[in-house]
């Protein structure tokens, strides 16, 4: 199982070592250290050409409003530090921190803060630590936010032993003038720091490789001191590999699933991660190879826990780094693993070894974790629900149909056909249900789903389709004002829309959400791209990857002008928004406007004084498929409005 932490291990006479390793690492014990060329590492640069390049170390300076942001980690770089045996660099060490100081400011990297994984040393020696003393004083001197903690190299026993020449050298006295330091327990073993970043505060605790009842009991005060904020725990030991460097490539097996508790990490789970929801990432090393696992939690959450650890690679690892971009707009943490110091180096001189370790590669090492960050702390910090705002607030100039759907019918309810809901902006154009002959009852409903930032919270459920046509919509009255409105000076037109997963383009691709009746032949239509039997207007979702498209035939061509959007997944509600300004046409998507907005003139819509339809796509005077999905508040305005007009405005 977990091959492989940095302690000393004797393997028993007659036993299989891998045997050996698996039960060494449930147990909590390390396994041998790899065979490393210690000696080597307190050895200058074979020459100038090898020394790292690096100029001015810049300022800490990261954005704590922007949603994209790394925390910067650091795993064991105990052989750098082996000053019993005379052995010490603190040249990769430092090119990292002042990588890391660099990129604070940089807002493609936006590092926040860094977190060291312990066993900052190989001998816990007073020389040592003095040594590591002067690398850490590089953060300092700049105001880097960072947090260290004991590995089992650095200290015997547990956080109870007293002193240490760790804790006088990066004891909680270090951090008393950083802004990000949250405190420590008695002992000074455990501490806790909290960061700005995306708009929040982020607690990370940064607890001893071994720590007591009273270490656990002080975490979990402290996680209940800031009720409101997500936790990155950081320790020397949590979790370790199932499998060890006998075996390579390192990420044979599950690269998403190859980590295991060890046997102090099931400790810390039980009594700490487990029943602290807002715990969402732990991050260790003294095992490798690197790896990953989710567990779990008491409240049925997600745990992402990882390894990383490159001490047995080149040069001790040379102060390797591991940087996690948080992107809360793409709810995904990129992790990529990086040498800052051969980094600086420059390339043509470096060695065959350093050359193969600048970007560590592979999927334990470079990935991806999807995490839907407002639903993972939805349980201690509640997902902001807008509320519904009334129809009258949405009733801007120039409004001549507005349909909302809320207040009207039970969720999952069915509408009826001759069923009307009423045109809210008091224009007469009331909308009117129309089911397709011989469709299965439900085929039109009432449901609660909506946009978040949808004024009223309900919409439409459709469940339409061709082959054959089947499913219910909705239509204006024959006499309705909508029906022969050209829009000569502009117009918007807005919708809120979701698919289901079982959408398929076959059966529910080109279905209209909204669409003006008459063929365009029938209106004198023609020229390039023109079907003469497609209706004059129609907004709808194409049946090659959901891409929301308007095609329209202004009143000043006789052929279509189209506006084409992006793919929509499906279970995501989009708001849609065409806007008209008498001359050009544009499709938005949740505010941004598409690629595919042609610059070509097309002023107003064109009309033969027939209905609109909701949900129906009308082809040679036919109704030849219905929506399949959701269809939320639907306005209508005469005039092109601003993205501060837009019903998802505040």
């Amino acid at each position: 199982m977990p091959h492989t932490g940095d302690t000393e291990s004797h393997e028993p006479s007659g036993h299989d070592r891998r045997v050996f390793l698996r039960n060494a690492a449930l147990a909590g014990a390390g396994a041998a250290a790899a065979s490393v060329g210690v000696t080597a590492l307190g050895a200058a640069p074979a020459s100038a050409a090898d020394a790292p390049r690096h100029g001015g170390t810049g300022t800490w300076s990261p954005d704590p409003t922007s949603l994209q942001f790394t925390l910067a980690v650091m795993p064991d770089t105990q052989f750098l530090y082996w000053g019993s045996q005379d052995s010490v660099n603190r040249t990769p060490q430092e090119e990292s921190f002042r990588y890391i100081i660099e990129n604070s400011g940089n807002p493609e990297a936006n590092i926040v803060f860094m977190a060291h994984l312990g066993d900052l040393t190989q001998d816990a020696d007073p020389s040592s630590f003095e040594q590591v003393d002067k690398a850490f004083g590089v953060l300092d001197k700049h105001g880097a936010a960072y947090s260290v903690l004991a590995g089992n190299h650095d200290v015997t026993g547990d956080d109870s032993r007293g002193d240490t020449p760790y804790l006088r050298t990066m004891g909680p006295q270090r951090f008393k003038r950083a802004k990000t330091f949250a405190g420590a327990d008695r002992t000074g073993y455990n501490t806790a720091h909290v960061f700005e970043a995306a708009g929040r505060s982020w607690l990370l605790l940064a607890l001893d490789w071994r720590t007591t009842d009273q270490g656990f009991a002080w975490a979990d005060d402290v996680i209940k001191a800031h009720p409101k904020m997500p936790v990155i725990l950081t320790s020397h030991d949590i979790v370790a590999s199932p499998y060890d460097d006998n075996v390579f490539p390192y990420e044979s097996g599950d690269p998403e699933n190859n980590a295991v508790l060890s046997g102090y990490g099931q400790t810390v789970w039980d009594k700490l991660i487990n029943d602290n929801d807002q715990i969402f990432l732990t991050l260790n090393g003294h095992y490798w190879p690197p790896g990953r696992t989710t567990k779990k939690n008491s409240a049925g959450n997600d745990v992402d826990m990882h390894i990383t650890n490159y001490q047995n690679r080149y040069f001790g690892g040379g102060g390797m780094i591991r940087l996690y971009h948080f992107d809360l707009a793409r709810d995904t943490i990129d992790v990529e693993t990086i040498n800052p110091w051969i980094m600086a180096q420059d390339p043509e001189t470096r060695n065959d070894q350093a050359a193969g370790h600048a970007r560590i590669t592979g999927p334990v090492d470079n990935f991806s974790v999807p995490i839907d960050f407002e639903q993972r702390f939805s349980g201690f910090i509640p997902i902001p629900v807008r509320p519904s705002r009334p129809a009258h607030r949405q009733l801007v100039k120039g409004t001549v149909a507005y349909w909302r759907f809320d207040g009207q019918g039970a969720p999952g309810a069915s509408l009826g056909a001759g069923q009307k809901i009423r045109d809210l902006s008091g224009k007469g154009n009331d909308l009117t249900v129309v089911t397709v002959p011989g469709t299965a009852d439900g085929a039109l409903s009432w449901s609660a789903g909506h946009h978040p930032d949808q004024p009223g919270h309900a919409s439409l459920k459709f469940a339409g389709g061709r082959n054959p046509v089947n499913g219910s919509y909705l239509t204006t009255g024959p006499k309705a004002p909508l029906n022969t409105e050209t829009f000569k000076g502009g117009y918007t037109i807005e919708t809120f829309v979701m698919m289901p997963l079982d959408w398929d383009g076959g059966r529910n691709g080109n279905a209209s959400i909204l669409s003006r009746r008459g063929a365009a032949g029938d209106a004198g239509k023609h020229g390039k791209n023109t079907d003469p039997k497609e209706p004059l207007a129609q907004l709808a979702i194409t049946n090659n990857g959901r891409e929301a498209q308007f095609n329209h035939y202004p009143t000043n061509t006789t052929y279509p002008t189209t506006n084409w959007g992006h793919g929509m997944p499906e279970l995501k509600w989009f708001h849609l928004a065409v806007v008209n300004d008498g001359r050009h046409t544009k499709l938005y998507v949740d505010g941004a406007p598409v690629l595919d907005n042609p610059s070509r003139v097309s002023a107003g819509l064109t009309s033969l004084g027939l209905p609109w339809l909701v949900g129906g796509h009308e082809y040679a005077g036919a109704v030849d498929v219905v929506f399949h999905g959701n269809v939320g508040d639907i306005r209508i305005v005469d005039r092109p409005l601003s993205h501060r007009e837009f019903l998802t405005a505040e």
